[in-house]
């Protein structure tokens, strides 16, 4: 499992120095988790390897979220004052993510409506 382990943290690391060379816009861990993928599909043998570690990290994912709860808990202080302001900008930005997502859906699923009123109209005749 160490082997495994060492692995992820190798593809993590590679994802940070592809993203500080290339000056890309995205996260490290993001462009290692992408070279991770490629490598896994590439070499089986790899994916033998990563596969129970990875399976022992799911199983303990919501431990990972303890230090990002430390962190809102610790800067929440840091809010004091600015409530309004940040249940405002939560609620619009929920609202807005909510408007965005359904609008795409209807662009999506409006082609497959468009789809079926065609088939069914080819039905009839």
């Amino acid at each position: 499992m160490l082997a495994a382990f060492a692995v992820l943290l190798l593809f993590q690391c590679l994802g940070e120095a592809v993203v500080f060379v290339l000056h890309l816009p995205i996260p490290g861990p993001v462009a290692g988790m992408l070279l991770l993928g490629a490598a896994l599909v590439a070499s089986p043998r790899l994916q033998a390897l990563v596969e129970s570690a990875a399976n022992t990290l799911l199983s303990h994912l919501s431990l990972l979220f303890v230090p990002a709860g430390v962190g809102i808990v610790a800067a929440a202080a840091s809010g004091s004052g600015h409530w309004i302001a940040i249940a405002a900008s939560v609620l619009v930005s929920t609202i807005l993510a909510l408007a965005v997502t359904g609008l795409l859906l209807r662009g999506i699923g409006g082609s497959e409506t468009d789809a079926n009123a065609v088939e069914a109209k080819d039905g009839d005749a």
